[in-house]
């Protein structure tokens, strides 16, 4: 610290759709150039609505369909951790399709 003042803790850039900066929401996660946070579009999807009701109705267009998609997929790194995140990607990536 120079003269008592503290830096600002940067932006950060979560994904391509989504950003927790400490001037927007106190730093919450939320969906780029809106003040939408992460945590309700979650809400939103974990309470059955669709992705195109809850992009197109529920908030108006102003996030896309990729924003819900990036959100649930950083949701699930969160919870499943980068190693069993990887680990279940690499299976699905390896299996074979059944053959008749």
């Amino acid at each position: 610290m120079k003269n008592g003042k503290r830096r600002p803790t940067p932006r950060i850039e979560l994904g391509r759709h989504i950003v927790a900066d400490p001037e927007i929401c106190h730093g919450r996660p939320t969906f780029k150039g809106t003040r939408i946070m992460v945590w309700q579009v979650l809400d939103d999807v974990a309470d059955g609505r669709s992705w195109d009701f809850i992009c197109n109705v529920r908030w108006g267009g102003r996030i896309p369909l990729a924003a819900v998609a990036e959100a649930v997929k950083l949701a699930e790194e969160a919870w499943l951790g980068e190693c069993e995140h990887s680990a279940r990607r690499s299976v699905r990536k390896s299996s074979a399709p059944a053959v008749a």
